[in-house]
């Protein structure tokens, strides 16, 4: 299979944003916020490798695929056309189950 280019959408940078500052605001460390970033996006890029090997998550919404990430974050994303498109980075034990539900309007609920 070939390899898809993986980008990053606007909420999957804030959610890298976030994760940087909770880790900074627990660890006091710039190097260690930056470097579990790092990692976690060297993760997002290994994911054009095998696009379709992450959990299919069609009950959460159509083509939505996630990937566990060092037992404390996971990453969402969906293949489309010629690449992938991480949508979320959810960290810490966030609910991103109960964020992809939908209401019977058909909105997002918090």
């Amino acid at each position: 299979m070939q390899r898809l280019a993986v980008v990053y959408r606007a909420e999957a940078l804030d959610d890298l944003r976030g994760i940087y500052d909770a880790i900074w605001e627990l660890s006091r460390n710039a190097v260690t916020a930056r470097g579990f970033v790092e990692r976690i996006m060297a993760r997002c890029r290994k994911i054009g490798d095998a696009p379709r090997g992450g959990r299919l998550r069609d009950d959460l919404a159509v083509g939505l695929r996630t990937v566990p990430f060092e037992h404390s974050a996971v990453i969402a994303y969906v293949v489309q056309d010629d690449q992938v498109q991480i949508t979320n980075i959810f960290y810490g034990g966030r609910d991103f189950e109960a964020l992809y539900r939908t209401d019977e309007a058909g909105s997002k609920s918090e």
